[in-house]
């Protein structure tokens, strides 16, 4: 079954690029689409058996390296981390594909792109499944190039070049310290397996490790290299800058690549080290600081961008922040269910706006929209549902995940919580705001568009709305049936997720606090009570032995119990965001121009996002380029080839000149020649003889 779940993807990619000319376009998109929903289908059973029975388990399938004291097998490790994960990128990547079929109909190299998606899920698969760092790697570089192939997949285009390009080199930035994280680690543990690792951290916690000549808490150093590579690919503050520009893909990669997959790699590994990260405070305060800020800075710029795609690129680097700071004060389970319900919305959200565009005539600047709502209902509708759960409205998904991680940040009762609390809020109240930006300046208002363009606006046709319902009926019920086994405690409807198992099904039902038989996820600290035909699960039971939280770090228990005021705090900011986005947009017409002009050097600030792309390209572009035309001219050139092989070609020309004049025709010039070549010889052989006797 396991292998249902992973490979199916794999041989569809293979099919489908070795074989695509063969079984056309349409066979292409049948056998990837099909894979892709098996395997979604499987990973939900899969959720079932591993998460809600308790029932991981490690499937060897090969040995890999033998190489002296180092081995790395290819193993499945399916554990609840997994599941969750392979329910989210199985899920999504089947949507997209769908939706793919419907967006990309006109594309003369469809085929090809769908085989691309299939790789891109594969190797977001190898990824999770991974059991050891060396798998991870495979997977991780799997995910960058598949990314890379799919970002640049319109190449007739220099700004998607130059995008894929970019996303290539900045994640290598991050890859170096994954794969430096890496190394450290077989130093230090003597092994790369996870089990390995996990067993021998309590007992090495105190251990130091000499780098770059200095003496370091080794596994601080080991979680700093590690979390490199997660801000590459999860696009944090600092190497971010590559994700915006990935929006010159196809919006079907836009949404698998920001939804579910790519830019959550770097929350997986993070969370799947939690038996290491706890033992490393330090690096656990750099993981949450990095995470606030970023949460914060992305919010900002998401408040003045134009470009659809964009705005909702911004919200994603915002909400991987959420996820981080989540991370950074030990509420991994909080994070890991952002990342869930941050996929159903922001995919729902990624696809509405390709639906947006696709009924716009490739239109993405919302200036050149307005007043469409009534001609596409359906993908307004679908609109405003992902929007509410991304500003965290009650009481859809993202109001649940976002607030559980609020909520431990404040009950971390550290200065770098407090930051993380406060941070999250002011992107809260940012997000509501440019949330309702885009919907109001999308679908309301007088028409910006051209005669033309408004002549042929139509709603989508069903094989792209049929996604959106998927996604929108996770961005409206995943946060209420999950938060109980994903964060613990008690519901802030006031109960506890009852899980009833008869036979084969398991359905969940709301239970009220005080039941007689089965008391309260808050009394029992998450822990399960079972029976012979009912089980309530706490998280501590949902997530085993997938993540660890040293008791005096469970934040995530101390959020059930902090004051309702910051219970209330984010509703609060959301609905003042959205009022205000109204007033802007829609109340007071000329008042953004206003504002704009009242604070026109914050607004250039983030406008110009934070002036980073610039600043990267004085400090390392324009002086990679000198340095390279340096290289090129006065190493390779004037050195290398100077007494290489331009040297040799330029002797072997002058030497063939001079010997060409002796080629002139006259027979006393070649029997001259003969008669020094004849005395020659003969003079080499008398000496000789000489030198022998």
């Amino acid at each position: 079954m396991e292998l249902l779940a992973v490979f199916p993807s794999l041989i569809a990619f293979l099919i489908a690029f070795l074989f695509g000319k063969q079984i056309t376009d349409k066979g292409c998109q049948f056998v990837t689409c099909a894979a892709v929903i098996v395997a979604a289908f499987v990973s939900c059973v899969l959720f079932f058996d591993v998460a809600l029975a308790g029932h991981p388990r490690i499937i060897p399938l090969a040995n890999w390296i033998v190489s002296g004291d180092f081995s790395a097998s290819w193993t499945l490790r399916i554990d609840q981390l997994t599941v969750v994960m392979m329910c989210v990128i199985n899920i999504v990547s089947a949507c997209v594909h769908v939706y793919s079929v419907g967006y990309m109909s006109h594309d003369p190299a469809k085929g090809r792109f769908m085989a691309y998606l299939a790789l891109f899920t594969f190797a977001m698969l190898m990824l999770v499944t991974s059991d050891n760092l060396l798998q991870l790697f495979f997977g991780w570089e799997g995910v960058g190039l598949a990314s890379y192939l799919l970002i640049g997949f319109w190449n007739h285009k220099p700004s998607a070049n130059a995008a894929a390009v970019k996303a290539f080199i900045v994640n290598r930035v991050g890859d170096f310290g994954l794969a430096l994280g890496t190394m450290a680690i077989f130093v230090i543990f003597g092994t790369i397996s996870y089990e390995g690792i996990f067993e021998k951290a309590p007992e090495l916690a105190h251990t130091t490790f000499m780098f770059l000549g200095f003496e370091v808490h080794a596994l601080t150093l080991v979680c700093l290299l590690l979390f490199m590579g997660a801000v590459g690919k999860s696009a944090q503050l600092g190497l971010h800058t590559w994700l915006p520009d990935a929006m010159e893909g196809p919006t079907p990669v836009s949404a698998l690549i920001h939804a579910a997959t790519m830019v959550t790699a770097g929350v997986f590994l993070v969370a799947r080290f939690s038996p290491v990260f706890e033992y490393a405070p330090v690096a656990l305060m750099v993981v949450t600081v990095v995470g606030a800020t970023t949460a914060f800075v992305a919010a900002t710029i998401g408040l003045t961008q134009f470009d659809i795609k964009r705005v909702i690129a911004y919200s994603t680097m915002s909400q991987l922040g959420y996820m981080f700071f989540a991370l950074g004060v030990s509420a991994y389970g909080a994070a890991m269910f952002h990342l869930m319900t941050h996929a159903f919305f922001k995919a729902l959200l990624f696809l509405g706006a390709g639906s947006v565009i696709h009924a716009m005539s490739d239109e993405q600047d919302m200036r050149k929209m307005g007043g469409i709502w009534k001609m596409i209902p359906t993908t307004y509708v679908m609109m405003w549902i992902g929007s509410l759960a991304l500003a965290g409205i009650p009481f859809f998904s993202g109001y649940f995940s976002k607030d559980m991680i609020l909520e431990a940040a404040f009950a971390d009762h550290t200065w770098f919580g407090n930051y993380a609390f406060w941070m999250g809020i002011a992107a809260a109240l940012m997000t509501a705001f440019y949330s309702w930006r885009l919907i109001l300046m999308t679908f309301h208002g007088k028409p910006r568009a051209d005669e033309h363009v408004m002549a042929h606006v139509h709603e989508s046709p069903s094989i792209m709305l049929s996604p959106l319902v998927v996604l929108a009926s996770g961005a409206l019920v995943a946060g209420y049936i999950f938060y109980t086994p994903f964060v613990g405690g008690t519901s802030h409807g006031g109960e506890t997720a009852h899980v009833e198992v008869q036979g084969d099904e398991v359905t969940f039902k709301p239970e009220k606090h005080g039941s007689e038989d089965h008391g309260t996820a808050e009394e029992s600290h998450g822990a399960a009570k079972v029976d012979e035909e009912h089980m309530v699960f706490g998280r501590q039971q949902f997530w085993g032995e997938s993540l660890k939280v040293l008791p005096e770090n469970d934040t995530i228990e101390g959020g059930h119990h902090v004051p309702t005021w910051v219970k209330l705090l984010p509703v609060a900011v959301g609905a003042v965001g959205i009022l205000l986005a109204y007033l802007v947009y829609m109340w007071r017409e000329g008042l953004a121009g206003k504002i704009v002009r009242l604070f026109a050097p914050l607004h250039r600030l983030f406008f110009n996002k934070w002036f980073f792309d610039e600043i990267y390209d004085r400090l390392f572009v324009q002086r990679a380029f000198r340095w390279g035309r340096f290289f090129w001219k006065s190493g390779d050139g004037a050195v290398i080839d100077r007494l290489g092989p331009d040297g040799f070609s330029s002797l072997s020309r002058r030497l063939g000149g001079v010997l060409s004049r002796a080629q002139s025709g006259y027979m006393y010039q070649y029997a001259l020649i003969m008669m020094v070549g004849l005395i020659g010889l003969i003079s080499w052989l008398i000496y000789r003889v000489t030198v022998a006797y």
